[in-house]
């Protein structure tokens, strides 16, 4: 269990070591180095995703684990509720980036082993706090340093630790 603290509140998150050994172990990892500590939640679009993991509050980048191997052909749904693994067109390109689904969005479920069927690792799922992600999901967003959909106050990850 994780337990990640966020400015808005705590969110409780289970990790599926089971279907997702790789994705869960790196982000395992990643919480119990304090990678993920003082970093934002950079991307929130309202009825899709709010995605973290990689940038801190003045929208610089913080340099990123190695890439993994996807997993998104584990069966794991992306649904409300669930964390998956961000990545870019690379189809094995995700470090140390997620999001949260707001909704389910099966367009980013594993189809096919090419490059448009890959879809996006789940890895766990929140089970406390959604109601705080439901809060993410409403503040005003705009554009900064070239990215959009950047919330205009910043949404901290206070920490994230490792829970009994």
């Amino acid at each position: 269990m994780i337990l990640m603290q966020t400015s808005l509140g705590p969110i409780q998150i289970e990790l599926d070591h089971e279907n997702a050994p790789i994705s869960a172990a790196n982000f395992q990892s990643l919480v119990e180095s304090g990678f993920y500590d003082g970093l934002i939640f950079h991307r929130v679009i309202d009825n899709f995703m709010i995605q973290g993991g990689g940038m801190n509050a003045e929208m610089e980048e913080k340099l990123e684990a190695s890439p993994i191997q996807n997993e998104a052909d584990n069966g794991l749904k992306n649904v409300r509720g669930s964390l998956a693994m961000a990545r870019t067109s690379d189809p094995h390109s995700a470090s140390s980036q997620f999001f949260i689904n707001l909704n389910d969005n099966t367009f980013l479920d594993h189809t096919s082993k090419d490059m448009q069927g890959w879809g996006y690792a789940v890895f766990g799922r929140v089970t406390e706090g959604m109601e705080v992600v439901d809060q993410i999901r409403a503040v005003a967003t705009g554009n900064m340093g070239g990215h959009a959909d950047v919330p205009l106050e910043p949404i901290v990850i206070e920490s994230a630790t490792l829970a009994e």
